[in-house]
């Protein structure tokens, strides 16, 4: 039975119903010696505590798409096949762009939200580079299958969760595709793809979207694997003008830190409630040792690259909880690096679904506009470079919080 299946839920879901009918029929109705009835009468208290246990453990899940199956919970599912060392840049030598095309088989995606707004589709990728195996979902956005974009190709943008986290909670708890869908048929956002592959490699620990020759090739999955079977399968634009990288907590360092590290296959990124410093993830595999800290660490690669990446960076977040992370970047960046720190005051909501899901229609307007691909009504897309000025808006929507117009002065004033 899967873990985040309807049956599953309703069998949880009666479960505690009869465990708490149980003992109201039971309790006084047991026979036999004193020992065994105590006995009898413990098992059902552990039985109802138990089945309330899971059940709201399940609703959790199902809420915030921690796992996705069985095997994520119980720490025993690895999808890496291999993991050689591939260098560097994380190619192992591979002339990339001369791999021949691999066609995909999609089939549509289970689960909450993945019907919605046409739907989202799932397909399993053997990663020719990075030796991973998972699955990747695909969205594709209303102007694909019209006939008067039928020449067009289309900008993309991935997908990364926090950890523990499912690929499917940018479509099940974050609802992007329901939120964008009307966006992109007024045109106030683009129609980009959007891609979510699974980051959830190893069982038990966060891979820290880094290369570790022996253990895992995340890096080299997400921004080598992936993009070349979306550039194979769909008409996608190409790297690094037309593609950008989101995540949300671990997902949002994974996101800064994959476009500042290959400007080459990454023009924009966007970072909520993120951090720079790998340990911000204790299980990071990242974090194991100085210099994979020092490798991973967005912050440390802007200050020592030879040449300011050309990316954008869009950093949202709480005091103590991604704000900081975001202003140090902005300190480290230099044209044409350019960083858009917005500050979410602690009213706008904690560490949680709740305080990402409004972003996403202003992060996806910024990404708009840093991409190239809306020049109308005047906008040159100059949002990024410094947080907004204007006073501070403790008391709006979290849409409203979203748009980042937060000041500088008031996270100063916030512990």
């Amino acid at each position: 039975m899967s873990l985040t299946g309807t049956p599953f839920l309703y069998t949880t879901l009666v479960l505690s119903v009869v465990a708490v009918i149980l003992p109201l029929v039971l309790w006084s109705r047991m026979r036999g010696p004193r020992p065994l009835r105590a006995v009898a009468r413990i098992l059902m208290l552990l039985f109802a505590q138990g089945t309330a246990v899971t059940l709201v453990f399940v609703l959790v899940n199902n809420q915030n798409n921690l796992y996705d199956n069985w095997a994520d919970l119980l720490g025993t599912g690895n999808h890496v096949q291999e993991a050689a060392d591939l260098g560097r840049d994380g190619t192992g030598g591979i002339a990339v762009k001369r791999l021949p095309r691999v066609r995909q088989t999609f089939r549509p995606a289970d689960g909450p939200g993945m019907r919605a707004a046409g739907g989202v589709r799932v397909t399993q990728l053997r990663g020719r580079v990075s030796g991973v195996n998972a699955e990747v979902y695909v969205w594709l956005p209303p102007q694909y299958h019209d006939p008067a974009y039928r020449h067009k190709r289309f900008p993309v943008v991935e997908l990364l969760p926090g950890y523990p986290g499912s690929a499917k909670a940018w479509f099940g708890s974050m609802r992007t595709h329901e939120q964008l869908l009307p966006l992109m048929r007024s045109g106030q956002v683009a129609p980009f793809i959007l891609v979510a592959p699974r980051t959830n490699l190893l069982a038990g620990v966060d891979t820290g979207c880094a290369n570790v020759p022996g253990q895992v090739n995340a890096d080299s999955w997400l921004s080598v694997d992936v993009p070349k079977m979306v550039t194979d399968n769909f008409r996608a634009q190409p790297a690094p003008r037309g593609w950008a990288v989101a995540g949300y907590s671990a997902g949002a360092h994974c996101a800064v830190k994959l476009a500042v590290a290959h400007p080459g296959r990454y023009r924009a990124a966007v970072s909520m409630s993120g951090y720079n410093d790998p340990i911000g993830e204790r299980s990071s595999l990242a974090a194991q040792t100085p210099a994979l800290r020092a490798a991973n660490n967005p912050y440390l690669l802007l200050r020592r690259a030879a040449a300011p990446p050309p990316v954008a960076l869009y950093l949202s977040g709480e005091s103590g909880d991604g704000y900081q992370a975001g202003e140090a970047l902005a300190s480290a960046a230099k044209a044409p690096t350019t960083v858009h720190v917005v500050f979410l005051p602690r009213s706008a909501g904690g560490h949680t679904m709740a305080l990402w899901r409004p972003q996403v229609p202003a992060s996806f307007r910024w990404l708009t506009l840093q991409m190239g691909q809306n020049r109308a009504g005047g906008q040159d897309g100059s949002l990024a470079g410094s947080t907004p000025r204007s006073p501070s808006n403790g008391g709006s929507t979290h849409a409203a919080l979203a748009s980042g117009s937060a000041s500088r002065a008031d996270a100063a004033r916030r512990p």
